[in-house]
């Protein structure tokens, strides 16, 4: 009897090691994915990609989709979420505020080093320029991105907006916000009279509904945009950073991977880090000069107090960069 109890406890030992072998293997890693359209058009693209993550990482790799940029942040921040594709703007957030950390890039399908935020308007609309919205301001609608979009809402905020010394929240007959597709189809359907948008949802939009694209007119577009970040949760153990960067460094080699990044609009994935952000965090800063600049309801010395202080900072960034620069320049001599 005691032999039988002893070749049991030995089983149900080896049962409990394949069981907890097997929990390791598949240990869970969310991947958080902005929300620039619908989670059904956006799962349709991503299920691929993420189904190959699982299978050379050895994680199971669950996506998290929330009904804003500011869902996934906040996933982050509260450990729901491991890593993520953000756009410049958002990773900021993420990076401030969430404990994440900018670790690789993505890369546009065709080669390009970024993209481009819009304006648009239906193609029938007798709105041509920048200056033919702000001049009609009070008697249009305008479809805003989201607050932590970089091209929805931060580009056109700095060079449509605050250039112009214009309050998009209080120019428009009516302002609200919304997802890039959101956008683009309200324009399209003459809902808005104006809305953001960018080259990337632009693209997309051609591929998914091309009788809508067909009824959008740009007139306007932003300088170029750095392409998007994908960050991870700093507080990632080196194991996890180590496969994930493995996989994101090594994927798109193989013709069925090309395939599936095209899907994404993609290339291959190049390193980044969140020195990527300082040209965000400069646009930030100019956007921020130019709305105290305009501000009437600040005194003379608290304006000049608070412009000193953004001047300030603008500097420490034109240091930082001036530093990256020398640095990438000399790893390219080397």
């Amino acid at each position: 009897m005691l032999k039988r109890f002893s070749r049991a406890l030995a089983a149900s030992t080896l049962l409990a090691g394949a069981m907890f072998g097997t929990a390791q293997a598949a240990e869970t890693i969310t991947f958080g994915i902005i929300s620039t359209e619908s989670s059904q058009n956006l799962r349709s693209v991503w299920d691929p990609f993420l189904a190959d993550m699982s299978k050379q990482t050895g994680y199971e790799v669950k996506a998290f989709f929330a009904p804003d940029y500011a869902g996934v942040i906040q996933g982050m921040r509260f450990d729901k979420v491991d890593l993520a594709w953000y756009g410049n703007k958002s990773a900021m957030e993420a990076v401030d505020r969430a404990g994440g950390e900018i670790f690789a890039q993505t890369v546009a399908a065709n080669g390009s080093p970024g993209y481009y935020s819009h304006l648009i308007v239906h193609k029938d609309s007798a709105l041509n320029s920048v200056e033919d919205v702000l001049k009609n301001a009070k008697s249009l609608t305008f479809a805003n991105g989201d607050p932590n979009s970089t091209s929805g809402y931060l580009v056109p905020g700095y060079y449509v907006f605050a250039k112009n010394k214009v309050d998009a929240s209080q120019a428009f007959k009516r302002s609200l916000n919304g997802s890039h597709e959101v956008n683009a189809l309200s324009v399209a359907n003459k809902q808005v009279d104006v809305g953001t948008f960018n080259s990337e949802g632009m693209e997309r939009l051609e591929i998914t509904a091309p009788d809508k694209a067909a009824q959008l007119k740009v007139i306007w577009t932003s300088p170029l945009i750095p392409a998007d970040p994908l960050v991870w949760r700093k507080s990632l153990s080196d194991e996890q950073k180590n496969r994930l960067r493995e996989f994101f460094m090594s994927y798109g080699a193989k013709p069925a991977e090309k395939e599936i990044l095209a899907a994404l609009q993609w290339a291959p994935f190049r390193a980044s880090d969140n020195d990527q952000l300082l040209p965000i965090r400069q646009l930030e800063l100019f956007k921020k000069r130019s709305e105290v600049a305009a501000d009437s309801k600040l005194s003379d010395s608290d304006r000049q107090a608070k412009l000193q202080g953004i001047d300030d900072e603008l500097a420490k960034l034109e240091q930082r960069m001036a530093e990256r620069e020398q640095k990438n320049a000399a790893a390219k001599a080397s």
